[in-house]
C-alpha cells in the first residue's frame, strides 16, 4: 500500500472526487486541506493548521489526508 499518491491535472477533472471516492470505498475518514491554508498572513498559523490536520490523521488512522492545490505553497515569499 503506498504511503502517498500525487494526483495531477487541470482544475475540474475530478481529483478531489476520486480521493473522496477512494476514502468511501476503503471506509476510512477523509480529511481535506487546501494548499492556501499553508500560506497565512501571520507566521506559524498555517504550519499549526497542517500540524493539527496530521495529528487528526494519526488519531483516525488509517485515513486519507487530501491536500488540494498544493502548488499554492512556495509561490510567493
Amino acid at each position: 500500500i503506498p504511503k502517498g499518491v500525487l494526483l495531477i491535472g487541470p482544475p475540474g477533472t475530478g481529483k478531489t472526487l476520486l480521493a473522496r471516492a477512494i476514502a468511501g470505498e476503503a471506509n476510512v475518514p477523509f480529511f481535506n486541506l487546501s494548499g492556501s491554508d499553508f500560506v497565512e498572513m501571520f507566521v506559524g498559523v498555517g504550519a499549526a493548521r497542517v500540524r493539527d490536520m496530521f495529528e487528526q490523521g494519526k488519531k483516525n488512522a488509517p485515513c486519507i489526508i487530501f491536500i488540494d492545490e498544493i502548488d499554492a505553497v512556495g509561490r510567493h515569499r
